[in-house]
């Protein structure tokens, strides 16, 4: 049985999304982001990209990996020389997963 403040966070939560996703919708005239805030805007999809992928190539349990016989080190190399020479997203999953599967399946690093 849920009890009330649990149905209390989920109406809350669920305001709070709906005001967010709305705000456009609800003000009387345009709106626009200053320059600086749609500059800064431009380097969001990097940095989150970084913030996800880094910690997942480089640790192991929390820690910094300790051997350059990480199939994910190679991987993730393969996948950015590839990007750099074709500029091709598909392109570069595929490479990575290329050398990513075989290193950790095939010799189990």
């Amino acid at each position: 049985m849920t009890d009330w403040w649990t149905l209390v966070v989920i109406l809350c939560l669920a305001g709070v999304t709906m005001v967010t996703r709305c705000f456009f919708f609800i003000l009387d005239r345009p709106w626009a982001l200053p320059p600086w805030v749609e500059r800064a805007l431009h380097y969001a999809p990097v940095a989150a990209l970084a913030g996800v992928i880094l910690p997942e190539i480089l640790t192991t349990n929390g820690r910094l990996i300790t051997t350059a016989l990480d199939a994910r080190v190679f991987g993730a190399a393969a996948g950015v020389a590839v990007y750099f020479w074709r500029r091709n997203v598909l392109m570069t999953m595929l490479a990575g997963m290329l050398v990513y599967l075989p290193l950790r399946l095939g010799l189990g690093w």
